[in-house]
């Protein structure tokens, strides 16, 4: 894992506008957030390619239906809480029912919001999403994750829901072997004695998780799962079958996640053990990201003691 760090929105705003050095089909909207969200980056270099719609979420993402429509490649953004929740509507009868190609990119997601409290702390999305039939949805663990998910979603068909994050978080696929594919988990550890499935932020958790785990004898698989729909079960169940338990961990309320979609196809299919890290159905709180991170629990110590009594109930 390197040292460096940096914010998944970040990583978005770059991803913009180098691809739309090459692709002119780019549009993007934003929801008088493009500072925040970033999109501020492609306004500077795209302007006649760049939309402000306003402090209007609904309305922006039906313009961006109707731009799905004529053969652009839309991205439109705002933050996580008022993208996936105010907009849920449009978004399910304007974008996901007609299966249109509109990739709706929410920054601010989950409770590292910090400072701006449980208002604009967005829990809920990945749930939201998750009930639209065939809503694709992508949380990057990374800088290398997110500017690969954007690549991939111009070649993508139908909408999709990236979740992206205000923290600065480490960078952990800088390696050349990495490859990102919609809907493929990735095994970054091997392990025989449990599993932790990890998404989004939570992956850099997971690893330091597994290193400590490593040193009280237990071999932990981490499996990053950045695309939460469609779940690759295949990774899944072979979890499950090889290690018999599984710990997910996530940066959303531990109801209609990650959490929530690992037990589904377990349940179903192979039976066993699913404890859930994550926020644990209570809204959150200003104060410092990292610090609210600790309080809600959404640490690798938490992890580490989640997976120790997950151990117990094999």
């Amino acid at each position: 894992m390197s040292d460096k760090k940096i914010a998944t929105r970040d990583s978005y705003g770059a991803a913009l506008v180098e691809l739309a050095q090459e692709d002119e089909n780019i549009v993007v909207l934003d929801a008088d957030l493009a500072a925040a969200t970033k999109t501020g980056m492609f306004k500077k270099a795209f302007p006649e390619r760049f939309i402000d719609c306003g402090i209007a979420e609904a309305n922006m993402l039906g313009v961006a239906a109707g731009l799905a429509t004529t053969g652009k490649k839309v991205f439109a953004s705002s933050f996580a809480m008022f993208a996936a929740g105010r907009a849920f509507e449009i978004i399910r009868n304007s974008i996901g029912y007609p299966h249109l190609k509109v990739n709706i990119c929410a920054t601010h997601a989950g409770i590292s919001v910090g400072e701006d409290g449980a208002t604009h702390q967005c829990n809920e999305d990945i749930a939201l999403m998750r009930t639209i039939p065939g809503m694709t949805i992508i949380n990057p663990s990374d800088d290398v994750e997110t500017k690969a998910c954007m690549k991939a979603l111009l070649s993508y068909d139908g909408p999709a829901y990236v979740r992206l994050g205000r923290l600065a978080v480490p960078v952990i696929n800088d390696h050349e072997d990495y490859n990102f594919e919609i809907g493929k988990g990735i095994e970054l550890v091997s392990g025989n004695d449990i599993t932790i499935v990890a998404t989004g932020l939570m992956v850099a958790e997971a690893l330091k998780a597994a290193e400590t785990l490593k040193q009280d004898g237990i071999n932990a698989r981490v499996i990053n799962i950045h695309t939460i729909k469609p779940l690759d079960k295949e990774i899944i169940l072979k979890a499950a079958k090889e290690t018999g338990v599984i710990v997910t961990a996530e940066e959303h309320n531990i109801i209609g996640g990650l959490g929530s979609a690992v037990s589904e196809v377990v349940c179903e299919n192979s039976p066993i053990p699913v404890l859930k890290v994550g926020v644990n159905d209570v809204f959150g709180m200003s104060g410092p990201a990292v610090e609210l991170l600790v309080k809600y629990g959404l640490t690798a110590d938490n992890i580490v003691a989640t997976c120790k009594k997950a151990l117990t109930m094999k």
